[in-house]
């Protein structure tokens, strides 16, 4: 009898953590604003009862969004035959800010989070230095070879510019609609990218 009735607990705390990820998916896929609170809401438990099974937002979203962005050479298969560092990190730029409008949401609750809270920022998915570096692939028997420091470099510039918070500050302080500000990140990376890639004269 106690180990059915353990079995029972066991079973209900599964179905309540499936609930409050399956509440956290529906909000990250309405493109809502993501909180704690408004997960609770929409599980039908209590935001303690939310605590209790993930100890801070980060992780919660890092958990719901687990699978929801493909692997990095699945994401850039349309480039995958070009060896053109400029055209697949233009593809990646794109590919990576669009699926961020998609769910900003949810980017920026767990950049606010992490702001707040450093400690959390491991939770973070960091799936732009992915990206990067398969769109860089083509230059790591050169660039890569040649001058590692240089190529290390590019990959820090891109990561400032192929991000979530470029993204935000083109759209919220300077004003641009989202097509425009993906379009303005996109021929910044690009230019970095090919500043990177010219020969020396």
């Amino acid at each position: 009898m106690a180990t059915q009735a353990g079995a029972g607990r066991t079973n209900q705390k599964q179905r309540t953590r499936t609930a409050i990820l399956a509440a956290a998916r529906e909000l990250i896929d309405a493109g809502s604003e993501v909180t704690m609170p408004a997960i609770a809401r929409a599980a039908l438990v209590s935001e303690a009862t939310a605590y209790r099974y993930f100890p801070d937002l980060p992780s919660l979203i890092s958990e719901a969004l687990a699978g929801a962005w493909p692997p990095p050479e699945e994401a850039l298969a349309p480039v995958a035959g070009s060896v053109d560092p400029v055209e697949r990190i233009a593809f990646a730029c794109a590919y990576l800010l669009r699926g961020i409008l998609a769910r900003q949401g949810s980017v920026r609750a767990m950049i606010a989070a992490t702001v707040t809270r450093p400690e959390t920022v491991a939770a973070r998915p960091g799936i732009r230095f992915g990206l990067i570096d398969q769109a860089l692939l083509p230059l790591e028997d050169t660039l890569g070879a040649a001058d590692p420091e240089a190529f290390a470099q590019l990959k820090r510039g891109l990561a400032v510019v192929v991000s979530a918070e470029a993204l935000f500050v083109l759209t919220d302080l300077c004003g641009l609609a989202a097509d425009e500000a993906v379009a303005s990140a996109v021929r910044t990376a690009v230019s970095l990218t090919r500043t990177a890639t010219q020969p020396v004269a």
